[in-house]
Order: C-alpha cells, then structure tokens, then sequence
C-alpha cells in the first residue's frame, strides 16, 4: 500500500454521506490527539478542514467527532495558535 492512500480516511457525516478525507496532520493538545483532515472530492480551492478526536489501541486508529463543544473550541483556538506562530517565524 502507498503512502498517499493509508493517508486516506473514510467518515460519515450526520446525515450518514461517506467522505474522503486525507490525513492532513495529528496534533497534540492537553494529552490528546486530534486529526486534522481534509476532504479530498472536494470542489473549493481551499477544502474545509475537519477537526477529530484521534486514538489508538492497538494497531487499530480509531476518530471520533469531538461532541463536547468547550473542547472542540480549546483545540480549534490552539491550532489557530499554531498556525500564526508559523506565519510569523515565515516573515521574520
């Protein structure tokens, strides 16, 4: 198996479509992991980022929808955080 596709991540979304997500990026934050992922069939120049709960046991990857929106918020500030950091060591 290549690399690109165990990048590749099927999820449902709410109303049960199945979407294609690449594995953009796991994040630690308050000892937890978060996936970022992005939809790959997606028509936008810029496809939305998903934002999921990330854990392992085993060999098994498992990613949940974060339900709890106090800490879908913490994390999502975070990553924001992480991303001005770098656009501000870029223009130094």
């Amino acid at each position: 198996m290549t690399e690109e596709m165990e990048n590749l991540i099927e999820i449902t979304d709410d109303d049960g479509t199945v979407i294609k997500c690449e594995l953009y990026d796991i994040i630690e934050f308050e000892n937890k992991q978060y996936a970022l992922l992005t939809e790959v069939d997606s028509e936008d120049e810029d496809p939305e980022v998903v934002l999921m709960r990330y854990t392992e046991e085993g060999e098994e990857s498992y990613f949940e929808t974060i339900d709890d929106d106090e800490e879908f918020e913490r994390v999502s500030e975070y990553i924001e955080s992480l991303d001005t950091e770098d656009n501000d060591s870029d223009e130094e």
